[in-house]
This record gives C-alpha cells, structure tokens and sequence, in this order.
C-alpha cells in the first residue's frame, strides 16, 4: 500500500510540476497562433469550419453564431484553423467540395481568396506569435525594469581569446556585433551565445572608441538546474559588489526600442542556430521536442510565475519562427507556395503541391521521431554527447 502512494506521489509530483506549466504555455502560445490565422481570415470574409486547439477526438466544443466549431481536443500539442473547402487541417485544399460548393459559398472559400488575401491569412499565425513575445517583454521590462551593473572589465585571463584580441581591464563595452551593451550581463549573453563565432565587439579605453574581433571558446557548462549548455567565453571576469548593481527602468518609448532589439536578438540567433545544422555544425543536443519543452517549463516554473510568462514569449517566438520554415505542412511552405503563384501569375499544379505536402510531413515527422528520441532515449543513454 504505501508502495503504491509512493508511487501516485510521484506521478503527481511530475504532472503538477513537469505537464501543468508546459500545457499551460503551449495552450496560449498556440491559441494566439491560430487566433491570428483566424481574425485575418475573417476580415477577409472566409468561412471557417473549426478552430481547434489540440488534434484528434473533440473533448467538448461549441459551434458559434458564424457556423464555426470551436474544439478542445484530445492531444494538447498543437491546433489548428480549418477553413471550409479544406481536405485536413494541414489546410489542403478539397478539390471536389470547393467545384461543387454552393455559389453562394464558393465567394467565401479560402482557395477562392485572391493570392495575397492567401498570403495574409497564412502570415498572420506566426505575427501573432511575434506580436505576443512583444507585449510580454513590453509589459515585463516596463513593470520590473532590470538589474544591471556597469560593462566595465575587471580581469582578463592570460591566453584566452580576450587577451589575445587585446581586451584590457578597465576596458568599456558599448555594443557587440550592433547589439548595444548597457550592463556587463548583455556582454555576457552576446558571448556566451555566439560559440566558435567570431563577434565584434566595440568598447571604450579612455577617450578612444576601439573596434575588435574575437572568437569565443566554446564550453560545456550545467545550468542551476544541472543541464548541459554548451556556451562561449572569452575569458574576462567582473567583480561586483552591492553599490554596481542598479535597477533600471526604461520609458514607454525607450521600452519599444529595447523590447525591439531583444526580439532581433532572439531571431538572429535562432537563425544562426538552425543555420549551423545546414553547414553541419549544429550540436543535435540542443534539438528538443515537447518532452524536453515541458522539462524546461516545469524547471523555470519553480523560479515563479514572471519566469514562466518571459519562457512563453521566448517559445512563442521560436514557433513563430519555426512556422516560417519553407516545409510544406508549415506556415512557410503555403507561403512559398503562394509566393510562387504571384510570381508566376498561378498556382503550381496539384500534382507538385501533394508532392512537396507528402515530403514536409516526412521532414516533420522525421523531426518530431528524432527529437523524442534525443529527448528520452539519446539522452539516457548517452547517444550524440
């Protein structure tokens, strides 16, 4: 009996830590994802069938007074906008429903909308995702300001890729790679993200401003929570006492241009990342699929709710971002399509289209296998490290 209690305990340790707080991330992500689809296509008066969150069987769901079925359903890792005239939710057009669609209806199709209505519709998921990283870093950067300390250099390690680019203690630094650097721990962030990448940084020694170009060192580290991160450094170091550390708190106006900057930030070094991975040199273990997400939001849950809202806006954007791709199955593989249609004044064939849809569900579903595999099996045993 107490076996079993045990056993229960720890279930629901893991599933009120681990799945609550990934569920409740993903839920608002992906609702504000499909809501951007969903009000684009309104204005653009097309009708809608379903707006689900979650794939598979509906667990409950209402029909509004527009015709549209909203769902709850089954597997919470995704949803989805159906338009009428859709084959699937993947938004595959059903050639047979839309030639005999009522002429009344046939207006209000999706495939009927003129290309760049298409384009709209098909953009506006993954702005609406871009849209709510910024009101979050907005709101959270005008309520609690941020604590800095100065972007001056205390030490410099002997050997190391800071000595030999020439950084010297006293050393100010303004800006590295065009990101402006207003504390030492912006400094730290734009190193530590650029491994084995070579970054320019700008600084200050006296009345001079220097310019210089260096290559951080790549390093495995564990992170508060003991995961391995692998980061650059360049071997500089700062003592802080209590007096450096100030809270800063920017205006409205300033807060846009800041909360602007962190959004080219997060984009830039997504990019970089997945570009790494088509030059061969991506670290695969930094690859995770909804098992490592919902560790990372168990784990950031525990340091608080505010924690928890900035982890959703950094994910919303990386979805954003990762939609855009140009795989059919994705945002950015009906994009293409469409691009290709304005271009050449119509559409590809059917017979291109299934065939780039059949092999964007095999490179998604290819993703999807392997990164459940890094996540469980590769991981435990070791595989890729």
């Amino acid at each position: 009996m107490f076996d079993y209690f045990a056993w229960l305990f720890a279930n629901l340790y893991w599933l009120l830590t681990y799945v609550v707080p990934f569920l409740a991330v993903l839920t608002v992500i992906v609702f504000v994802h499909e809501m951007g689809h969903y009000l684009v296509a309104r204005w653009n008066g097309i009708a809608i069938q379903t707006f689900s969150i979650g794939f598979g069987r509906e667990l409950f769901g209402w029909n509004d007074k527009a015709g549209t079925r909203w769902r709850l359903s089954a597997i919470p890792l995704g949803g989805y906008v159906r338009f009428v005239g859709d084959m699937d939710a993947a938004s595959t057009p059903d050639n047979e429903a839309i030639a005999n669609a009522d002429p009344e209806l046939a207006p209000r199709l999706f495939a009927n909308k003129n290309v760049w209505q298409r384009i709209a519709v098909v953009a506006a998921g993954p702005a609406a995702n871009v849209i709510l990283t910024f009101v979050i870093l907005y709101a959270l950067l005008l309520g609690y300001g941020r604590y800095t300390i100065p972007p001056v250099v205390g030490e410099v390690i002997a050997g190391s890729p800071a000595a030999a680019a020439g950084l010297a203690p006293g050393d100010v630094i303004i800006a590295v790679d065009g990101y402006a650097v207003r504390g030492f721990e912006d400094f730290q962030r734009l190193v530590a993200t650029s491994p084995e990448r070579a970054v320019t940084v700008t600084l200050e020694r006296g009345s001079d401003t220097e310019t210089l170009v260096l290559v951080p060192e790549a390093t495995e580290v564990a992170d508060r929570f003991g995961n391995m991160q692998r980061i650059g450094r360049i071997g500089v170091s700062r003592d802080v006492e209590q007096t450096d550390v100030t809270l800063y708190r920017p205006g409205p106006i300033e807060a846009i241009g800041m909360t602007s900057e962190e959004i080219r930030f997060i984009v830039q070094r997504t990019a970089a990342f997945l570009g790494d991975f088509f030059v061969g040199r991506g670290d695969v273990e930094q690859l995770g699929g909804p098992i490592k997400v919902a560790k990372v939001s168990g784990e950031v849950a525990t340091l608080g709710v505010v924690a928890l809202i900035n982890l959703m806006a950094l994910l919303s954007l990386n979805i954003g971002i990762f939609n855009l791709l140009p795989v059919p199955m994705l945002d950015g593989g009906h994009l293409m399509y469409y691009l290709f249609e304005a271009v050449r004044g119509r559409p590809l064939s059917m017979k291109v289209q299934e065939i780039g849809f059949r092999i964007g569900f095999a490179l998604v579903l290819s993703l999807m296998v392997f990164t459940l595999f890094n996540d469980t099996l590769f991981a435990h045993l070791g595989i890729l490290r």
